[in-house]
């Protein structure tokens, strides 16, 4: 067993080599600066600009408490006939970047294998403000998603959540804050290689130097997240969700990630952990697997396999998956 998680060119699945030699020479890791960088490039050309190929696109604007708004990306089946379940789907970037129109691919995926609704929250990254701010707006997004059921034709009884990266990590996290909070009951939630452990002590997670996302970007991103926070016992676990103590009633999960990837064992631990409690759970492992190798590489065959994967999961989840909500 490695003590050291040095990522060679060999020890990645040979479909993704080129592009992972490429993403690692022109971002090694990533930075604050960087982050900032990227944010306000995806400001400028992405927000509001890209539309959802397989779905009819509006956006809705919720108040916050200070008296902010929170943005949210609205998709609906063009040709949608009668109920549907409804999908709160956040955006990866480890807490710090990204937009919900980055997770367009995403959507038209899941729309394509089922009808459904989904609602995506432009919500605080890190870079603006840090924890709880981000986790505050996604659980104001469920529950504008369980109140406007009836209008936007979803299912009451299947709200689900889900993201990639950051995304599946805040998923999970809104799932044990809706557990605890009892406003809303989730019915499933899928989470693609989440983010779930500040503390970067699991083998994966350490020394990792893996395209796309290693453990220095993870610790830039997670001091970011937390802030004052970052490094110290005080970390919540709605905040990581790695660091709960009762998975108990969590909803029904799937779940995936990369072998060679940081977040692979603390995506496999919570796995175990959710297994025990009693949660039914889907998970498989990609073997010589970077982070979001299935979006930088959709069209290997690898990636495909990821895709199809997922997909399946969501089909499986909205034919079978259900959690009433409780009467106010």
């Amino acid at each position: 067993m490695r003590k050291k998680w040095r990522i060679n060119r060999r020890m990645i699945h040979p479909k993704l080599r080129l592009r992972g030699s490429i993403i690692r020479f022109f971002i090694p890791h990533f930075t604050e600066k960087k982050f900032r960088i990227m944010n306000a490039f995806m400001d400028r050309f992405f927000k509001g600009k890209i539309k959802a190929r397989k779905a009819d696109c509006r956006e809705a604007y919720v108040k916050r408490a200070d008296g902010s708004e929170l943005r949210l990306c609205i998709y609906s089946g063009k040709n949608q006939m009668g109920k549907v379940p409804g999908v709160l789907w956040i955006h990866g970037g480890g807490y710090a970047i990204g937009v919900p129109e980055i997770e367009i691919p995403f959507v038209n995926r899941l729309m394509g294998k089922m009808d459904c609704v989904i609602v995506s929250p432009d919500y605080t990254r890190s870079t603006e403000a840090p924890y709880p701010a981000a986790l505050e707006d996604c659980y104001l997004a469920l529950l504008w998603m369980k109140d406007h059921a009836q209008e936007c034709g979803i299912r009451e009884n299947q709200l689900f959540t889900g993201g990639e990266s950051a995304g599946g990590g805040l998923a999970a996290a809104l799932s044990l804050l809706a557990r605890d909070r009892g406003e809303v009951a989730i019915a499933f939630q899928m989470l693609l290689y989440p983010m779930l452990d500040d503390r970067m002590v699991m083998e994966s997670a350490r020394n990792n130097d893996a395209p796309v996302w290693n453990t220095k970007s993870n610790a830039c991103a997670w001091k970011l997240y937390l802030g004052e926070l970052y490094g110290s016992d005080e970390v919540p676990a709605y905040a990581a969700p790695a660091r709960a103590h009762d998975y108990r009633n969590m909803p029904p999960t799937c779940t995936m990630a990369g072998t060679i990837e940081p977040f692979f064992d603390e995506t496999r631990e919570y796995v175990k952990r959710l297994k025990e409690s009693g949660t039914k759970v889907r998970f498989k492992k990609f073997p010589e697997c970077y982070h979001g190798f299935d979006i930088v590489a959709s069209k290997s065959s690898v990636g495909k396999a990821a895709i199809q994967y997922y997909r399946n999961a969501f089909r499986y989840a909205a034919e079978h998956f259900f959690a009433e909500q409780k009467k106010r």
